[in-house]
């Protein structure tokens, strides 16, 4: 499946106190990509969420560290979807800085019903949106 770029600036919210950024704020760029991938799909969550009554979650991530990010530089961060099965979605992301590689992780995200928090069925209009 395609992979998918989004470019997130580094705000001194974002750095630690040795002024790099701290690690696990790669992990809210790495959701924001997704998010802005739902969106660029045509995948509305709270659109799935009422009209489906089911919702994306983080099952498992797994993020290797490989470089510093430090103020105001610009990341570009990638996301592909790896996997597509009946109730999740396993994702590559990665962390770039110009030609360095910053970080990279696998993100599992399953589908779970609003009501019971349980694994459900990916709708099959978001799952052709997926594929398309």
């Amino acid at each position: 499946m395609n992979n998918f770029n989004w470019n997130v600036r580094v705000y001194y919210e974002d750095t630690d106190a040795g002024g790099i950024v701290f690690y696990a704020n790669y992990l809210k760029f790495f959701e924001r990509t997704r998010t802005e991938w739902l969106r660029a799909t045509g995948i509305h969550q709270q659109e799935m969420t009422q009209a489906h009554q089911v919702m994306f979650v983080v099952k498992a991530s797994t993020v290797e560290y490989h470089a510093p990010a430090r103020l105001d530089d610009e990341l570009r961060i990638t996301a592909v979807v790896e996997k597509l099965g009946r109730a999740s979605l396993v994702f590559a992301q990665e962390a770039w800085c110009g030609e360095r590689l910053l970080a990279s992780g696998k993100i599992k995200v399953g589908c779970v019903g609003t009501e019971s928090l349980r694994p459900a069925v990916i709708p099959d209009v978001v799952v052709e949106k997926i594929s398309a």
